[in-house]
């Protein structure tokens, strides 16, 4: 499919900088594929909305500080570098994105935790070496630290990786470390939080369990390039980053037997709806899965596991908005976010949400 179908035009001022105050308070877009409507509504609505038997899938990852900066020197010539971390190889090894990668090259050594102001304390430092370049300022760096005091230096010198219509606007301070992080967040790895899970607080999964509705957990390791746009003119160009996910043999079951009983399998976000379309056989039966995927789901695409989906609003052009409009259809969607746009939604990673019924 063209890339310009999924276009379209969102004013600045609707993008939010920080979440609302209680989390359950943002608002809620309620989209029926079925019936072709949608209304307003709010997430502590979501219990009224949901039924007994219905199943919560939410994604239990756990963003890392995976944003470094530091300083390549090259002879007399010192150049600051940043870098997002994207995707862990093994114990020492990361590919990442890095800005600005033309000031790299392969075997150089960059020191993070200095700046070519500071140049200061080796005892704050983390020191790696570039492996490999590829296109798109992707680089794999080899750390001098390994596995758990790799992991300490990480924690201690790097930065939230607000996504970029965010940190572009405001520069990332503390309140991020609790805000860009969901109330399950367990299993550290991602770079990216799963944005839909914000909206939950304690309050509101006491009362949809009150309701009968179960709440289970999957990872998948969110990676940067959830926020890259599609630069292909076509669909079938764009390339996938792969990214890392478990659902264990428990919540196969769980979720397998909700189905049988008439629940409906209700995936908290788009991260834990790819894994479980991942995991799903053509008979949308689901089984154990651990390892990567890089599903891209795109209109035409038929959904085997998920019934219905909350998700926060995507940026257009994105692979996300593809991702929605193959679940509700694109003329829908294109219609609910002109709605959401013409009634102040707050959109993006800490803006409102939908729920999407299929």
């Amino acid at each position: 499919m063209h890339v310009d179908l999924f276009d379209f035009e969102l004013p600045e001022e609707r993008i939010a900088l920080r979440p609302v105050v209680p989390r359950d308070a943002a608002r809620l877009l309620v989209i029926d594929a079925k019936t072709n409507r949608f209304e307003d509504r709010s997430i502590r609505d979501l219990p009224d909305l949901l039924r007994p038997g219905d199943a919560l899938v939410v994604n239990d990852t756990r963003v890392i500080p995976a944003r470094l900066e530091g300083i390549r020197v090259r002879g007399d010539a010192v150049a600051q570098i940043e870098v997002t971390l994207h995707t862990r190889e093994n114990d020492n090894t990361w590919r990442a994105f890095a800005r600005p990668a033309k000031r790299l090259q392969v075997g150089e050594r960059i020191r993070f935790g200095e700046t070519s102001e500071s140049m200061a304390c080796l005892l704050a430092a983390l020191d790696a070496t570039v492996l490999a370049k590829d296109d798109g300022g992707e680089v794999t760096l080899a750390f001098d630290l390994t596995g758990p005091a790799l992991d300490e230096a990480i924690a201690t010198l790097g930065q939230m990786p607000l996504p970029p219509y965010i940190a572009s606007r405001r520069a990332t301070d503390a309140q991020d470390a609790r805000d860009y992080q969901t109330m399950f967040a367990e299993e550290n790895g991602a770079v990216a939080a799963p944005t839909a899970g914000l909206h939950f607080t304690p309050e509101l999964v006491a009362e949809l369990e009150t309701r009968g509705i179960t709440l289970h957990r999957l990872t998948l390791h969110v990676g940067v390039g959830t926020f890259l746009p599609v630069k292909a003119e076509d669909t079938r160009d764009h390339r996938m980053h792969a990214e890392w996910g478990t659902l264990s043999p428990r919540t196969a079951d769980a979720l397998n037997a909700a189905r049988t009983n008439s629940g409906r399998i209700i995936a908290v976000g788009t991260t834990a709806l790819r894994l479980l379309e991942s995991a799903a056989d053509e008979n949308g039966t689901l089984h154990p899965f651990s390892g990567e995927t890089s599903i891209f789901i795109e209109p035409g695409y038929r959904f085997r596991a998920v019934d219905a989906l909350v998700t926060n609003f995507h940026l257009p052009r994105s692979t996300l908005f593809m991702l929605v409009s193959a679940f509700a259809g694109l003329n829908l969607m294109k219609r609910a976010y002109a709605h959401a746009i013409e009634q102040e939604y707050r959109f993006y990673s800490y803006g409102d949400a939908c729920l999407l019924l299929r």
